[in-house]
């Protein structure tokens, strides 16, 4: 009987094939007791897998869902909303408009000098004091409120934070965004305005208790820029009501 000589070639598929074998058999624990996977997970991954990749197909479709948005219940929004460059550099411009003279009246509070006369509430002598906390907390609460502007270009003024009690996680309805934006954005720019058209009246800067020279322009350039608080919020508020009606 002559006996047949293995192809090596062969032999050596073989062998490669039962070493991949025995690797993954290796990997695998049997005493692992085996994950099963409902329907509603699967679906919903598969789901997002179809999105996200059409999202990867063009760069215009809008943002992109993620599994984390679908399982808190966020489905078609990201970590951050499409807002373009420009309209968040606005946001931060409403928002740092109020530093400056709350940066103003802190000094105040320090002591500084800021000019006033003998006898007048904000003449230095009365500072450090009492009134010290009021300029204190009125700088700390307008730059709160001004930065609320952020609101209107983050996904935190879309979707309420998960931190927040009771209410974490849901959506905003826009006009709860909208309409108070809107009614600050006219009422601030119309006190700015006309107290801008005011500013050196008798009973304000043309006072004779008022800073004068370099004290006056320092204050005057403090609350300048008050002036454009108005209007950039207005920006920002209509840019959010457009992109709020368009993606929900």
């Amino acid at each position: 009987m002559t006996a047949t000589l293995p192809n090596p070639a062969a032999a050596a598929h073989v062998t490669a094939t039962t070493s991949r074998v025995g690797r993954a058999t290796a990997q695998k624990d049997p005493m692992q007791p085996t994950e099963v996977r409902s329907a509603e997970e699967v679906g919903t991954e598969a789901r997002v897998a179809i999105e996200v990749s059409a999202g990867n197909g063009g760069r215009d479709r809008g943002p992109k869902t993620t599994r984390a948005d679908v399982a808190g219940g966020t489905e078609g929004t990201s970590d951050r909303p499409e807002v373009a460059r420009w309209l968040r550099w606005t946001a931060k411009a409403a928002a740092l408009t109020l530093l400056p003279s709350g940066l103003w009246r802190v000094a105040i509070a320090f002591g500084w000098d800021s000019g006033f006369a003998a006898g007048d509430p904000l003449h230095h002598s009365n500072f450090p004091g009492g009134t010290s906390f009021y300029l204190i907390g009125l700088s700390i609460f307008a730059e709160l409120v001004g930065l609320l502007a952020l609101g209107l270009v983050q996904r935190w003024g879309e979707v309420l934070p998960r931190r927040v009690p009771w209410l974490g996680g849901r959506r905003i309805p826009p006009l709860a965004a909208v309409i108070p934006a809107s009614l600050g954005a006219l009422a601030v720019t119309l006190i700015t305005v006309m107290g801008a058209f005011a500013w050196n009246d008798p009973g304000a800067m043309g006072d004779p208790a008022a800073p004068d020279g370099t004290k006056y322009w320092i204050m005057t350039a403090s609350y300048a820029p008050l002036v454009l608080w108005g209007p950039l919020l207005g920006v920002v508020t209509v840019a959010y009501y457009l992109r709020r009606r368009r993606n929900g």
